[in-house]
């Protein structure tokens, strides 16, 4: 299904509305702090008040939904209709509006196909952008990086596989003739004593840019976390890139750690940004300390800002590929404000084959580097595709939530010389897919099959199905997993920020409720989700629901 992906609207929910992406002479305006439904002063205030909407409407879904619609696109926007990064007149943020795709009619197109992702920066930038008082731009959410953020309890894999998957099924919560299906793809995780040796390369923007707290400050504290959990085996070197690159520290055995934390202590920042340079630098020193059956890794810390020499997102990382094919591969760790470029750090760490994570706190860099560290670092299965053959006597039609521009087409899930994504060690895949189903019909749903490449350059490429029958749709979403209701609410709270056609029928203080009915005690994740709801729904000047 190549350019029909989009997004799980919780708006109307089933044949609801949505449009394509806007041009790229209609950029989406860049966010203004200052211009905030509700200035920070304010939004203390009415925090105090707000009420807890938990038994409101009956538990998860209890308020009515509205009616449904038929779409009003039968088609998806064209690559030449995505718009152009936004960015500058106010804060220069960069992030580019992937758009909207359209509901498909499974008898047209029964394939989905799309790369996997398990990136998350969006969630954790749009949280940032809350906790600072303002609302996100549409062009900053990704429905897929607020759902793969939150952790669920998966099957591991059987035997010597790479993944399982795992499915479930449960009419919406809004509109009950529709149906939701999710894919959950776990990946098989390896003990810390397991993993292989990693020989990282920090690159490290230093440019003036970067002069402040929540940058090259927080850089050094992430990176010294990181640093503290390698171990025998391991090397560390690194490079800074401001007007010119530098090596700071040449290959190095994590023997000599304090040699390490000293080289990061020493930091410091001023200059412009030569991304480019410095990035052709990181590898020449990744290169010196490769080793073959390792992770071979660049770790690139920035706000993505490039100013001097190459800039563009496109020139810079057209450099990363043939290293990717190589055996190097690339995390980007975001840091910042103000500047930063989404886009570039996106586009970086998906041509790396490696992850894309944005660093808004010293506890996000734990969970990334120390928690997660083996799930960051080490690769199990690349250019991994998901095709999601539907039946056409069984599903009327089919849209998928989220990964707009993990979008393959449907021709080249075999072909093996297409990039697709990467799962680390442990890594965890969930897509949500809404279903209308052909009345009173059983048996087949969908087959769900899977293709990725092992580790290493030149591996032959694998593929497994899994299919799945009516039998796994449950009687209401209630009975839904938990997983399923907590993605679903992920799902749905990214769809309102991206102000979804139809969304606006949803207020913020509906899906606090639903987030919150949903919520597991042994995450934390799920209750600061509830949070975050309420605060965009402040914002917004959303009046919550009476009672608690």
């Amino acid at each position: 299904m190549s350019g029909r992906l989009f997004l799980l609207s919780g708006l109307t929910l089933g044949v609801s509305a949505l449009v394509a992406c806007s041009k790229a002479s209609e950029p989406v305006a860049a966010h203004d702090p200052g211009a905030s439904t509700t200035r920070p002063a304010e939004l203390e205030m009415a925090e105090n008040e707000l009420p807890d909407v938990a038994d409101e409407a009956g538990g998860a879904g209890g308020a009515s939904g509205p009616a449904t619609h038929l779409a009003a696109q039968d088609k998806a926007p064209s690559k030449d209709e995505l718009s152009e990064p936004i960015g500058g007149d106010i804060t220069g943020e960069s992030y580019r509006d992937y758009g909207i795709n359209a509901f498909v009619e499974t008898r047209s197109d029964p394939l989905s196909t799309f790369a996997v992702d398990v990136d998350t920066a969006s969630y954790t930038v749009t949280r940032r952008m809350l906790t600072d008082g303002y609302l996100p731009p549409p062009a900053a959410v990704r429905v897929e990086e607020f759902v793969n953020y939150f952790p669920y309890q998966y099957a591991p894999p059987a035997g010597g596989d790479p993944f399982g998957v795992d499915f479930d099924a449960a009419p919406s919560p809004w509109d009950e003739g529709t149906t939701l299906l999710r894919i959950g793809v776990q990946g098989k995780k390896v003990s810390f004593e397991e993993r292989k040796p990693v020989h990282l390369t920090f690159l490290i923007d230093v440019s003036g840019s970067m002069r402040s707290a929540d940058k090259l400050d927080l850089i050094k504290h992430s990176l010294t976390m990181l640093t503290e959990e390698l171990d025998d085996g391991d090397t560390v070197a690194i490079a800074t890139y401001a007007g010119a690159e530098k090596v700071v520290l040449e290959p190095t055995s994590i023997g000599r750690r304090d040699v390490i934390l000293r080289a990061l202590k020493g930091l410091s920042s001023g200059g412009s940004t030569a991304m480019g340079s410095g990035m052709d630098l990181a590898y020449r020193l990744a290169e010196a300390s490769y080793a073959p059956g390792s992770v071979n890794r660049v770790v690139v810390c920035s706000d993505g800002d490039a100013n001097v020499g190459a800039t563009s997102p496109e020139v810079i990382s057209e450099r990363v590929r043939g290293y990717a094919d190589r055996g190097i591969t690339m995390t980007t760790l975001g840091f910042g404000n103000g500047n930063y470029s989404d886009v570039m750090m996106e586009r970086l760490a998906n041509d790396g084959d490696g992850n894309y994570f944005y660093i808004d706190s010293e506890r996000e860099a734990r969970r990334v580097l120390v928690d997660q560290l083996t799930s960051t670092l080490e690769v199990i299965a690349r250019d991994v595709k998901l095709q999601i053959a539907f039946e056409p006597r069984t599903v009327e039609r089919y849209r998928l939530g989220g990964y707009e521009n993990r979008d393959v087409a449907d021709d080249d899930f075999r072909n093996d010389r297409v990039d697709a994504g990467e799962i680390g060690a442990g890594h965890q895949v969930t897509a949500l897919y809404e279903l209308r189903l052909v009345p009173g019909a059983s048996g087949k749903l969908a087959e769900v099959r899977v293709r990725n490449k092992a580790p290493g350059p030149d591996s032959p490429a694998v593929e497994r199905t899994f299919p799945v029958s009516t039998s796994a749709i449950r009687g209401a979403f209630a009975e839904a997993t938990s997983a399923t209701r907590i993605a679903a609410s992920a799902a749905y709270f990214a769809d309102k920020l991206r102000a979804a056609p139809g969304m606006e029928e949803i207020s913020f203080s509906q899906l606090a409720q639903l987030a919150r009915s949903a919520r597991r005690i042994e995450y934390p994740q799920d209750e600061e989700l509830v949070s975050l709801i309420e605060r965009a729904g402040v914002l917004a000047g959303e009046r919550p629901l009476a009672g608690r």
